[in-house]
């Protein structure tokens, strides 16, 4: 095992917490800064408790086009984001940019499947990754584990995490995601199988393919009509949840290496943003911090 410990943060999944876990705050133009303030309030966080020696913010940089294809209703039930959120996105990617915190995107694709390509290729490195999103659980092993951050604390999803919250381990959980569909994005499931019902048909047959091939021996007549009716949708629902682990992007461990902000960049953030205790913190740090100590807040 390495001695390198990677967090990748879902960017915008984080940003989106970020505002609505924190009151609305404006700076002296009366602008939002809610998100700004608890994206950078999350990050010391997990800084402080994680240590991380490397981390990157990944980010969707537009619907991907494999998928759309597909399902042209792909994610079309999203709400647009809200507007007091996207205009703070510009602040979020400034205070990234001052604390030297590499922002990934890819054109056209999600950060779901940034975040399993890294994972490809950390070796040996712990990796922890920071997102509310299920579609990712599929990526926990011994070495990656997914860090949800709540109002009483992060719950920490490795391999006995998943199987406590969904019933099965990580290396199951695709299969359980092509049973029950994804309302957040648009993609139905099985009718009348969520994820209880998913969760024991998946303990006693093992696959959603052993499901539909051993279907006869289902004994709700109204579920077994439901799976036997669904092997194109299975199909389907399996091409578009399998993360693309394999994007033309790089673990850099170079560029990802956890060090210290640029006190002044972050300075005139925290005053344009109205963030007066930071701002009267950092300017009391008259003294470099320690060797990869990273100010966050």
């Amino acid at each position: 095992m390495s001695d390198k410990t990677l967090l990748i943060v879902d960017g915008h999944g984080f940003a989106y917490r970020a505002f609505f876990a924190i009151p609305r705050l404006t700076n002296p133009r009366g602008e939002p800064t809610n998100a700004i303030f608890g994206f950078l309030k999350m990050l010391r966080k997990l800084a402080d408790q994680f240590q991380p020696t490397h981390w990157v913010v990944t980010w969707d940089a537009g619907l991907p086009g494999e998928r759309l294809k597909l399902l042209d209703t792909y994610k079309a039930r999203r709400k647009p984001m809200p507007d007091d959120l996207r205009a703070q996105l510009p602040g979020i990617r400034e205070l990234l940019d001052a604390s030297r915190l590499v922002s990934l995107e890819q054109p056209g694709h999600e950060a779901d499947d940034i975040i399993a390509s890294l994972c490809a290729q950390a070796g040996g490195a712990r990796v922890l990754i920071a997102s509310a999103d299920k579609d990712l659980m599929q990526l926990v092993n011994d070495r990656v584990t997914i860090v949800r951050q709540t109002p009483k604390g992060d719950i920490l999803m490795d391999r006995e995490g998943v199987v406590a919250r969904y019933g099965v381990p990580p290396e199951r959980m695709l299969d359980l995601l092509c049973l029950t569909g994804d309302n957040s994005d648009n993609i139905p499931g099985i009718p009348g199988v969520g994820e209880k019902t998913a969760a024991g048909l998946l303990q006693a047959f093992g696959s959603a393919d052993a499901v539909l091939q051993r279907s006869a021996e289902i004994k709700n007549p109204r579920l077994r009509a439901a799976i036997e009716n669904a092997a194109a949708q299975l199909a389907l629902n399996r091409t578009l949840m399998t993360l693309n682990a394999a994007l033309p992007v790089a673990v850099d461990w170079d560029r990802f290496r956890r060090v210290e902000g640029d006190p002044d960049r972050l300075a005139a953030l925290f005053e344009k943003s109205g963030f007066k205790s930071l701002l009267e913190e950092i300017r009391r740090r008259a003294q470099p911090p320690p060797q990869g100590e990273l100010f966050l807040g």
